[in-house]
């Protein structure tokens, strides 16, 4: 995400960052390299150009030439006026309303169905409330199936009506049921086309004018670049939607629509998508955003990322077998599990300042742990127990059952004991240190 637009603007800072001296027109030079690289990024022309006219009038009133770090300056004036781009500062959703309606809207493919079901896993255990999915596109083959098996996943009612073709009448139906049965939230899936039609346009019209909902979400694939701005410009005209979701920023995507969007249609970027799981799912922060494009990490949504998954009784569990060096096999693999659950591990990575660029050009595969895992199933309970006991013969099961070799499994055994020792060690001080500090994090 957004890895070229990153190495493009460093390359157009370095020009400020030289031996010679700084003048109007090297500010002109690098302003041009930015804009370049925003077009590049698939950001709207005259987004760009608005930008950079607004960089220049502030970097010239800052005094950035005769500033005794130039570039740095520079930076930070770019990084607020990225930030100012994308919205400022996070905006939640209206959850006002009993229950509180939300009507998704987009074009199909964009993933509406699946931005449905993490929307209520996060309501359901961030926000301890009780959703309610309404399966309303009556168009799409299996469209209802999905949303079913979705909601299974995550322990959620869906309200659909096999047979009932009228999306209008399922969607006043299943508020009034929600009504009745206690549910907080409602959240309506409409159908989508390939591309903005006047029907689709005008049964999403009166879906809103039957429920009147308290927010309506116009959900993008970023990697449709400066189409998912035209789209948005179009839904925006005949809905007046509140807010923009992203989905599928974790892949291949030059950023153009995140940078561009909430320009163009004036509404905030609420959520984005950041993988396929069902929790990869994170409030969108614009200051944050500018961090990591600016290659400056992003330890806060990682610190953040971090907590959801850490349990302070857990960890006091943890500790104690740590100094009674009873840290075993089962705990090495409930740790990889909770590391799993914190999404794309390039992504994570990348949010630590400075290793971004470090890791650009390396796969990291979210498969990585798979035949480490693989070797800890195929040891016996007693095995995973006490690591000591695995001899020749049991090396050769466990390779055989895991699909690896038997210098794979002997590599994981001294890379397990080497850990288990460094962890003792760590232990009387940095880790309980550690622990206190999560601990405070937390409360």
């Amino acid at each position: 995400m957004f890895e070229n637009l990153s190495e493009k603007l460093e390359r157009s800072f370095k020009i400020l960052k030289g031996e010679g001296r700084i003048t109007e027109l090297n500010v002109a030079e690098t302003l041009k390299d930015v804009r370049k690289a925003l077009l590049d990024a698939d950001v709207n022309y005259k987004v760009a150009k608005q930008f950079t006219d607004s960089v220049k009038q502030k970097a010239l009133g800052q005094s950035v030439l005769t500033s005794l770090k130039p570039g740095q300056l520079m930076v930070k004036i770019v990084h607020d006026e990225l930030t100012q781009l994308m919205g400022g500062a996070a905006v939640d959703i209206n959850l006002k309303g009993e229950p509180a309606v939300i009507l998704m809207s987009g074009l199909q493919g964009s993933g509406k169905t699946t931005f449905s079901g993490k929307l209520a896993n996060l309501l359901k255990t961030k926000r301890g409330k009780r959703p309610l999915l309404v399966a309303c596109d009556v168009y799409r083959p299996a469209a209802i199936n999905q949303l079913q098996v979705l909601g299974g996943q995550i322990g959620i009612d869906v309200y659909a009506e096999e047979g009932n073709t009228d999306p209008v009448d399922i969607a006043r139906k299943a508020k009034a049921h929600a009504k009745s049965a206690g549910y907080d939230v409602v959240i309506v899936d409409t159908a989508g086309r390939l591309a903005v039609d006047e029907q689709m346009m005008n049964e999403i019209s009166d879906i809103k004018a039957a429920i009147r909902p308290q927010e309506i979400l116009f959900v993008v694939d970023s990697m449709t670049g400066q189409d998912a701005v035209n789209t948005a410009k179009e839904f925006n005209d005949r809905l007046d939607f509140d807010g923009v979701i992203l989905t599928k920023l974790d892949g291949d995507t030059r950023g153009g629509a995140a940078l561009s969007i909430r320009s163009v249609v004036e509404k905030p970027i609420k959520f984005v998508g950041t993988g396929e799981k069902l929790e990869a799912l994170d409030v969108f922060h614009p200051e944050r955003m500018a961090d990591r494009i600016l290659g400056m990490g992003d330890i806060v949504s990682l610190v953040n990322k971090v907590q959801e998954q850490y349990n302070e009784e857990e960890a006091r569990k943890l500790q104690k077998k740590i100094a009674s060096n009873k840290f075993d096999f089962d705990d090495f693999l409930n740790q990889i599990q909770q590391i799993k659950k914190m999404g794309n591990l390039k992504d994570l990575a990348s949010m630590i300042p400075g290793v971004g660029k470090m890791i650009k050009d390396i796969d990291i595969d979210d498969n990585a742990f798979k035949g480490v895992e693989a070797i800890i199933r195929s040891m016996t309970p007693d095995e995973r127990q006490m690591p000591q006991i695995i001899n020749g013969s049991r090396r050769k099961r466990i390779a055989a059952g895991s699909g690896t070799t038997i210098q794979e499994v002997n590599r994981l055994l001294k890379q397990f004991e080497d850990t288990r020792k460094m962890m003792k060690m760590m232990n009387s001080g940095a880790a309980k240190n550690m622990a206190r500090m999560m601990g405070a994090m937390r409360r």
